[in-house]
């Protein structure tokens, strides 16, 4: 694996069954896990789609503390306070720029089709994913889906809490965090 200046990774929350969004939303509320994607982002350039950034609060945009970078297939899109990128490697590179927001370590924050080819283009060095023991109603087409995580390419270095249990969030809510490296 890369140094950390360096690297690349993935944070995302699924629930059991790998849904990470619907409706253009994240479909539960688990505020320990935004404390944890804030921890895990923060300082760092961050990649997403232009949905996401689109589904990210008015007031959260940009993610204060990194630099965002959203990633479109429209050229002439922009966005205060974000820079973009019409490819992966273009958008990646622009978020390891050192300076306000960013030390050259790297997130991918979403959607699902920026972590789809994050995973196949072999862009990423580390995975921090949430599970949250809930269940998405709907149709698996009507979804927005986490990549599957092959372990023959990920390994899990760290599981929260220790051991791979559950924790459970202020507001009742089970979840856990694991954490993969490229093996």
């Amino acid at each position: 694996m890369t140094g950390p200046a360096s690297r690349v990774g993935a944070v995302w929350a699924q629930d059991r069954t790998g849904v990470i969004g619907a409706d253009g939303a994240v479909p539960w509320d688990v505020p320990e896990d935004m404390r944890h994607f804030s921890r895990t982002t923060r300082g760092h350039g961050v990649v997403m789609g232009r949905a996401t950034w689109d589904s990210l609060p008015e007031r959260w945009r940009p993610l204060p503390g990194r630099r965002c970078v959203v990633l479109t297939r429209d050229p002439a899109w922009s966005a205060p306070g974000a820079v973009t990128a019409t490819t992966l490697g273009g958008a990646l590179d622009a978020a390891k720029q050192p300076g306000e927001g960013s030390d050259g370590e790297v997130w991918v924050i979403g959607g699902a089709q920026v972590y789809a080819l994050a995973l196949a283009e072999g862009r990423l060095d580390v995975l921090a994913v949430t599970e949250v023991d809930v269940e998405v109603p709907g149709e698996r087409e009507q979804l927005a889906l986490a990549p599957a995580v092959d372990p023959a390419t990920w390994v899990p270095s760290r599981h929260e809490p220790d051991g791979g249990g559950w924790a459970t969030a202020e507001n009742g809510t089970r979840y856990r965090i694991t954490w993969y490296e490229r093996s």
